[in-house]
C-alpha cells in the first residue's frame, strides 16, 4: 500500500515504521517548519509485544520518506492521522491545500459527535481507529528526543467495524494490519468507545497529576503505579468518569470488558493492578513512556466540562482533576484553554 503518515509524532513514526518494515510505502507529510523536517532517518528501540506478551527489546532504524510538497496532486491508499482533536481541521486544510488524496485512518481521540466529525473531514472517507489495548492502555506509546525513537506496541490495535465504517477498501486496511502481525478488536462502536477511553484517561491522569509532578509524567507514572492508595483513588474517578460518558446516551454494558477491572472493589482491583505493572514491563513502559502533559490536561478538562455541565455527581474526579488545574495555574499554563478543543 502507498501510505501517507501525517506528522512525525510518536505513533505516526512507530506505525510508519511497521508499515514499512511489512513492505508497504510510506511518505511523511512534516511542515518545512517543523523541527523534524530534517530528519531523514530514526534510531529505533522498540519493545515489541506483538509475538512475547511480555515484549521483546530490539533495535533498528527507520528510513524517514518525506511529501514531495510541490507535486501537483497526490493520491495514496491511506492518510494516517494522528493528532490532538484541535488540529484535525487544520490537517484536511493541509491535505486540500497540498492536492493530497486518499481515505482517512483517523488514529486519535475525538470528544465530539459524529456529525461534528463528518464536518471536520469535508467529506473525505475516514476509518475510526485506535492505537489501544483492553482496560485503556496504550498499544503504541513512546517519545521521540533528537533523531532516537522510544516506542512499544502490542499485538493490536482498536478500528471501526465494517458495518459502521462506511469506507471503501476495508479490506485493504484489515490486511494492512495482518502484514504488520497486529490483530483487530472492532467495538460495538468505535466514537464511543474512543469517548470511553478519553475518559478512563482522564481518571488515571488528574490522580496522577494530584499526587505528581505535571512537569514530569514518567515520574508521576511509576508513582501510580507503586502505590496501591493512588491506584486505589484512581479506580473510583474512572467509575466516576466512565458515568460521565454514560450520560452521553452510551450504554455501558457494551462495554463489560473495558471497565471490568474498575467494578471490582477497590480492595481487590488496586493491588491486582499494582502486581500487574510491577510484572508486565510492556504495560509499565508504555505508562511511563505515553504522557504529554497539555494533552493529558486537554483530555481531563473535557471530560470535566461535560460533567460539570450535565450535574453528573464525580466527586472525587473533580477534586483531583481541580488540584491539578491549581498546579497548571501555578506553572503559568492557560488551563482555560487546554480544557477546550
Amino acid at each position: 500500500m502507498s501510505i501517507l503518515v501525517v506528522g512525525l509524532g510518536v505513533i505516526g513514526a512507530t506505525y510508519g515504521y511497521l508499515f514499512q518494515k511489512a513492505g508497504h510505502r510510506v511518505e511523511h507529510l512534516v511542515r518545512s517548519s517543523s523541527a523534524r523536517s530534517g530528519i531523514s532517518s530514526l534510531e529505533v528501540e522498540i519493545l515489541d509485544g506483538r509475538t512475547d506478551t511480555k515484549g521483546s527489546l530490539s533495535h533498528d532504524r527507520y528510513s524517514v520518506h518525506h511529501h514531495v510538497h510541490h507535486r501537483a496532486r497526490s493520491r495514496y491508499d491511506l492518510i494516517v492521522v494522528s493528532v490532538p482533536q484541535g488540529r484535525i481541521a487544520e490537517v484536511m486544510a493541509d491535505l486540500d491545500a497540498g492536492g493530497i488524496e486518499g481515505p482517512v485512518l483517523l488514529f486519535c481521540g475525538f470528544w465530539g459527535e459524529r456529525e461534528e466529525l463528518d464536518g471536520l473531514l469535508a467529506g473525505r472517507d475516514v476509518i475510526l481507529g485506535y492505537p489501544v489495548a483492553g482496560g485503556g492502555y496504550p498499544v503504541a506509546g513512546g517519545s521521540i528526543t533528537g533523531n532516537r525513537l522510544d516506542c512499544c506496541v502490542f499485538d493490536h490495535v482498536m478500528l471501526e467495524r465494517r458495518d459502521r465504517a462506511r469506507f471503501p477498501g476495508y479490506e485493504r486496511v484489515e490486511a494492512l494490519f495482518a502484514s504488520c502481525g497486529i490483530s483487530l478488536e472492532r467495538p460495538y462502536d468505535m466514537l464511543e468507545w474512543i469517548w470511553l477511553h478519553m475518559a478512563i484517561n482522564a481518571g488515571v491522569g488528574a490522580v496522577a497529576g494530584m499526587y505528581g509532578d505535571i512537569e514530569d509524567t514518567t515520574r508521576s507514572a511509576e508513582q501510580l503505579m507503586g502505590s496501591t492508595r493512588m491506584l486505589a483513588r484512581a479506580v473510583r474517578a474512572i467509575r466516576e468518569t466512565s458515568r460521565i460518558v454514560a450520560s452521553r446516551g452510551v450504554d455501558l454494558s457494551r462495554y463489560r470488558g473495558e471497565l471490568l477491572a474498575y467494578r471490582l472493589p477497590t480492595a481487590v482491583s488496586a493491588p491486582l493492578m499494582r502486581r500487574m505493572f510491577a510484572r508486565n514491563l510492556l504495560t509499565r513502559r508504555i505508562m511511563t513512556l505515553h504522557g504529554n502533559t497539555d494533552d493529558l490536561l486537554f483530555v481531563c478538562g473535557t471530560v470535566y466540562e461535560q460533567g460539570r455541565g450535565g450535574g453528573i455527581p464525580a466527586p472525587v474526579f473533580y477534586e483531583s482533576y481541580e488540584a491539578v488545574r491549581g498546579k497548571a495555574a501555578r506553572r503559568g499554563s492557560g488551563t482555560a484553554d487546554i480544557a477546550r478543543p
